[in-house]
């Protein structure tokens, strides 16, 4: 049975207090509202990793993740952060390929390959984005887009390797531009995205695979979304910094 995971992505956002406050609230109420066979993680900026997970501490069915990594082991590259450090921070997901990062960061499927690499090579899982702007879906070359993407990061994994990755799908022009994905239209391509891992991992490693909706979940369409077949949770960006909402869309399964 696939894992259903809502993970909530702070990205530049939150105060060391401000983060201290959103996590305390987040794991009382996931606690005092018995959320039970949804994984939720918590993907802070770099600074807040040790003391979100100190919150975290041993809560059943909560995790911390990062919002990139390294594509190197170590070394000298100022400023960056290693799959490697992550893990012995207790990290466990690591956000990777998100639309901002390949848009602002230019970073290629070729670099995010080897991100891929060091995540999986030090535990990490992780949650790899793709998606299409708006002028490649006007042009309705979209699905053919986003499989290339999937092809050129992460079909080169073995099949063992390939298992341990969570896809989000990014329809980067629904997200803070006012226009919404139907659910429909999530459920289609996240229909298309399973099928075209069935066809280089099988249809048994394709059923298993979690494939998360990053287009501006919230509590008013969550619901709607997770019913769909193939939607198995959701990459959340603003709302994940309200905890109410956080745990509604959480709850939303």
């Amino acid at each position: 049975m696939r894992k259903k995971i809502v993970a909530g992505n702070w990205k530049m956002n939150m105060t060391y207090d401000e983060g201290q406050k959103l996590t305390s609230e987040i794991v009382n109420m996931y606690k005092d509202e018995a959320i039970q066979d949804v994984a939720v993680v918590l993907n802070p900026p770099f600074p807040h990793i040790h003391p979100v997970k100190k919150l975290v501490g041993d809560t059943a069915g909560i995790y911390v993740g990062a919002q990139n990594c390294s594509d190197k082991e170590a070394g000298a590259f100022t400023g960056e952060v290693s799959a490697k450090i992550l893990a012995s921070f207790g990290v466990n997901y690591v956000i990777l390929g998100h639309s901002e990062r390949r848009e602002y960061f230019k970073e290629s499927n070729e670099l995010l390959a080897a991100k891929v690499k060091q995540a999986i090579a030090n535990g990490l899982t992780p949650i790899f984005c793709c998606g299409e702007s708006l002028e490649i879906r006007t042009a309705g070359t979209h699905e053919s887009n986003v499989k290339f993407q999937l092809t050129a990061s992460l079909f080169d994994l073995s099949p063992e390797d390939f298992s341990k990755v969570v896809i989000a799908y990014e329809p980067i022009w629904a997200i803070g531009t006012g226009k919404t994905a139907t659910a429909d239209q999530a459920q289609e391509m996240h229909a298309a995205l399973r099928r075209h891992i069935a066809s280089k991992y099988g249809k048994e490693i394709a059923n298993e695979t979690s494939i998360l909706y990053g287009g501006s979940a919230n509590p008013g369409n969550a619901k709607e979304l997770f019913s769909k077949p193939d939607v198995d949770g959701g990459l959340i960006g603003g709302a994940s910094l309200k905890s109410r909402d956080f745990i509604d869309i959480v709850k939303s399964f």
